[in-house]
């Protein structure tokens, strides 16, 4: 079983070619940002370390943690987020890697991914087989997240100046699928690099 990481800047088109991915192989997907929720849940070790740290105002009437409050509290203070950052990201990996683990004993999909925008910040190059760059040109990004997300011009720049650059995330990268064009030039570029695979064969 293939273990691939996908990443790739805002707006690059990720969650609609991983449905088609979902939809046409015999896979396991997983998103970081949903990982990251499932170990903040009420009596994980994560979510009890970041109580201690933020105070028990970041949580709801229900005592989970409230992820809008703990944006407002973590992101006025680099300090802060860091130290979040350090309890959040290795109990995301550890999350993973046990789902990766169990996939592999289960031994019914072929492929197993993981998404996110920080695969490479969060190193998992040493941990992946392969790592794929969701590329599209920076226009075509903007257009769709005014579109889809209805993102101001301005926001839209700060978001993606504080991601990595083309130019990194290529040299990061194993493999490059440009989805600035249609769909389904996308979904032909998935599908060479799969069936290429032996055990696809």
């Amino acid at each position: 079983m293939k273990f691939i990481g996908i990443t790739g800047g805002i707006g690059a088109g990720k969650s609609e070619l991983l449905r088609y991915i979902q939809k046409h192989y015999k896979c396991e997907i997983y998103l970081a940002d949903q990982a990251a929720h499932e170990v903040k849940q009420a009596g994980t070790a994560c979510y009890r370390e970041l109580v201690e740290l933020l105070g028990q105002g970041v949580l709801n009437s229900g005592g989970e943690i409230d992820r809008q409050r703990m944006a407002e509290k973590i992101f006025s203070s680099p300090d802060l987020l860091e130290q979040v950052n350090h309890i959040i990201h290795p109990a995301v990996k550890e999350y993973l890697l046990d789902r990766l683990k169990a996939a592999r004993e289960k031994g019914e999909a072929e492929l197993f991914f993981v998404e996110a925008a920080l695969l490479v910040e969060c190193g998992y190059g040493g941990l992946v087989d392969e790592m794929w760059y969701i590329y599209a040109d920076e226009e075509t990004r903007s257009r769709r997240l005014s579109q889809s997300r209805g993102y101001s011009g301005e926001r839209i720049g700060q978001i993606m100046g504080s991601q990595l650059s083309e130019q990194s995330f290529r040299k990061a990268c194993d493999f490059v699928i440009d989805n600035s064009g249609t769909l389904e030039e996308s979904f032909r570029q998935i599908d060479r690099k799969l069936e290429a695979y032996s055990w696809r064969e």
